[in-house]
């Protein structure tokens, strides 16, 4: 065994001035990279109770009768064999739809001024920027299970503190003059309906169009068929992520998405209150296992010796308001001759009425300070020409002043 002096001598690793000034600098030093948000799990919210704790949403179980529910889904599944998959461009190319979609218009009386008349109609013949076929009627029990839906949303919204540029209601029929608490605040003349066959068929992220149902809008989703699940996420903006909260508050916590599950099981009424569309994207996502769907009753002109059949298909209906005062006509236009879209300030950019409200401490309840306090939210229209112009649009962009393009009334007087 060689002695250590006569063992080779090992050549000094060479440390150049960057590696060693790594050694030296701070973790926390401002030219280090940036750690991302912490990722968290779904928050699978299966009750009511949590739906209405985590978003702003409800979710209403079993609201329509058995029979009722069983006659609107086989009317569904047959009017559903004409509809379509939309199609738009997208990055300069065409993407379709991996559902099938339609719409219909609620029968208004001829005694109507023509506005909700109107209203309604241009809201669903017209498509992702597209002109598309004069949407047809309800169907009697689609016409029947909206009046369910109607009570509960109207119910429901009475209960909850209202932003300022939500519909501000008209008078129930028969109701005197005056009487806030008989004001009808929402009424369904549009629905978009959904055919989502077999375990894939699903929709991306998105928010629904504000252009004509307006800012802090309430949309009722009611499902049929089988079980699905709808995913709600925080939109990119600032959010306290204690205890996996998606209730959304005013802080520097963290920035980034949080996303929670919900579980649609057979006939729910899942109603997406104001602020939802401004403060959540929401998807339909594809299932790994799927429970066929078996109605209580049978279809029509069924012989009595023979099952009832087994669906593998969910039928949502989307019932919506869409909004007078923001009508077609009152819609501005681009350059390219367009009707615009309505889109929120989707980073949560809000601007403060008064300077001093600014440096108040954010509350328990942000929701409810966001409406005490007057904060404003900020929308503009925008050009959406590209969406069926082989993906060629404008630069046009204009901020919705709801006082100069006279919208209106509203749930407050806006200042």
């Amino acid at each position: 065994m060689s002695s250590p002096s006569n063992s080779p001598s090992k050549k000094p690793k060479t440390v150049t001035n960057d590696e060693f000034m790594a050694l030296l600098r701070l973790p926390n030093s401002s030219d280090s990279k940036p750690s991302g948000p912490p990722k968290f799990p779904p928050l699978t919210l299966t009750t009511p109770d949590m739906v209405a704790k985590h978003t702003p949403c409800t979710m209403h179980l079993s609201v329509l009768p058995p029979e009722l529910a069983c006659r609107l889904f086989y009317s569904m599944i047959e009017e559903s064999e004409s509809w379509q998959r939309n199609k738009w461009w997208l990055f300069d190319r065409v993407v379709e739809s991996p559902h099938r979609t339609s719409f219909y218009i609620k029968q208004i009386s001829e005694d109507d001024d023509g506005g909700m008349r109107g209203a309604a109609q241009y809201c669903g013949d017209r498509y992702n920027g597209r002109q598309t076929d004069l949407p047809t009627s309800f169907p009697e029990a689609m016409a029947e299970a909206c009046e369910y839906v109607e009570r509960i949303v109207n119910a429901e919204m009475r209960k909850r503190p209202r932003f300022p540029l939500e519909w501000g209601g008209e008078p129930a029929p028969g109701a005197s003059p005056g009487e806030a608490d008989d004001l009808v605040v929402w009424r369904a003349n549009v629905a978009a309906s959904n055919r989502y066959e077999g375990s894939q068929e699903s929709v991306g992220f998105h928010t629904d169009q504000l252009t004509n149902i307006g800012p802090f809008a309430t949309i009722a989703s009611l499902s049929l068929g089988r079980a699905s699940s709808c995913r709600p996420s925080v939109l990119r903006g600032r959010f306290e992520c204690e205890r996996l909260s998606l209730r959304m508050r005013r802080t520097s916590a963290v920035q980034g998405h949080i996303m929670s599950h919900l579980h649609i099981t057979r006939q729910v009424l899942c109603i997406m209150h104001a602020s939802c569309q401004e403060t959540f994207k929401h998807c339909i996502p594809p299932q790994r296992v799927i429970d066929p769907f078996r109605p209580s009753h049978p279809p029509p002109g069924l012989a009595p010796e023979e099952p009832i059949p087994t669906f593998n298909t969910r039928i949502n209906i989307t019932f919506r308001f869409c909004r007078p005062d923001f009508h077609s006509s009152t819609t501005p236009k681009c350059k390219c001759g367009v009707p615009c879209i309505l889109r929120p300030d989707m980073k949560n950019r809000y601007a403060l009425p008064d300077a001093q409200d600014s440096e108040k401490p954010p509350g328990e309840n942000h929701e409810e300070e966001r409406i005490n306090s007057g904060i404003v939210t900020k929308y503009w229209w925008t050009c959406y020409a590209g969406a069926q112009n082989e993906g060629k649009g404008c630069n046009f962009w204009k901020v919705m002043d709801v006082k100069a393009e006279g919208r209106g009334p509203f749930a407050e007087e806006v200042v």
